[in-house]
């Protein structure tokens, strides 16, 4: 090996380079080509990086909407379902209202002691009929 870059180390010295005008404007034009060669390839690296990030960057915002548009529709559920129970406690609270408008009243309160309680007024006679099965209740109707 050691013989061999001797030959070459040779081989190197015993040729002449030319100094005319052509050899140095054409390795004037190399190093321009490889100027512009070098830029290009500095240009693409650059390009490269900077897709790199604005594909980071879309991928992070579409994930974020994402995201956010699960939440939204969790929200809306929730929303929903309170809306649910908001309207049933008002039918509820309606129905408690009526009843304790019907409660004020003392013959209201007397008829539904004597259904619940089994009470009677004076001289009346209460009779207990048993229920009869569904299927007769069904054919009478």
């Amino acid at each position: 090996m050691a013989q061999r870059q001797q030959q070459e180390q040779v081989h190197r010295d015993s040729v002449k380079t030319l100094d005319n005008d052509y050899v140095r404007s054409n390795a004037g034009q190399v190093k321009k080509q490889q100027i512009k060669q070098r830029q290009k390839v500095l240009s693409r690296r650059r390009l490269a990086v900077f897709f790199v990030f604005a594909a980071i960057i879309c991928i992070a915002l579409v994930s974020a909407r994402m995201n956010q548009h699960t939440r939204l529709a969790e929200k809306e559920e929730e929303k929903r379902q309170a809306q649910e129970e908001l309207a049933a406690a008002k039918e509820q609270q309606e129905m408690l209202k009526l009843q304790i408008t019907k409660l004020e009243d003392d013959d209201y309160i007397a008829k539904l002691a004597r259904k619940e309680y089994f009470l009677s007024e004076d001289g009346e006679i209460i009779f207990t009929i048993p229920k009869g099965n569904k299927k007769e209740e069904d054919d009478e109707q």
